[in-house]
């Protein structure tokens, strides 16, 4: 399993080829993203709505809102299980990790918990995780 990093989803979403040729080359149920993805997608969107300068910035931040959730239903959004709150209690432990943010950690302790591949561009980052297996299909 794939599992897309804000980043990659981002960039998906945009019509990035890149990631598009990579996703084609598997089943779509092979690829998802994380809960904490769709939150940091969506409070993106919301804050763009909430600092709109005039009305034509709203409606345009409301469209991409909006294409953002239709592409979240497109998509698998894994939740937060036990097995990703035990990986999650375990990076915590770990000392080396305490400059990574707790958003990062929730999506790595989740793709650990599935023995899965993040998908990302913050490879340097990611690979500070023990057993993460990271992958970039933007550069």
């Amino acid at each position: 399993m794939y599992l897309l990093d804000t980043d990659t989803l981002s960039r998906f979403h945009a019509g990035d080829a890149r990631v598009q040729a990579h996703r084609d080359r598997f089943d779509p149920a092979e690829v998802a993203t994380t809960t904490i993805t769709r939150i940091e997608i969506l409070q993106g969107r919301f804050a763009f709505i909430l600092k709109a300068a005039d009305g034509e910035q709203l409606q345009r931040a409301f469209e991409w809102l909006r294409r953002s959730e239709k592409l979240l239903e497109q998509i698998a959004v894994l939740p937060i299980d036990a097995a990703a709150a035990a990986e999650f209690d375990k990076l915590l432990q770990n000392k080396k990790l305490k400059k990574i943010r707790r958003g990062d950690l929730l999506i790595a302790a989740m793709t650990l918990a599935r023995d899965a591949t993040l998908v990302t561009r913050n490879v340097k980052h990611f690979r500070q995780v023990p057993g993460l297996k990271v992958e970039n299909w933007l550069d």
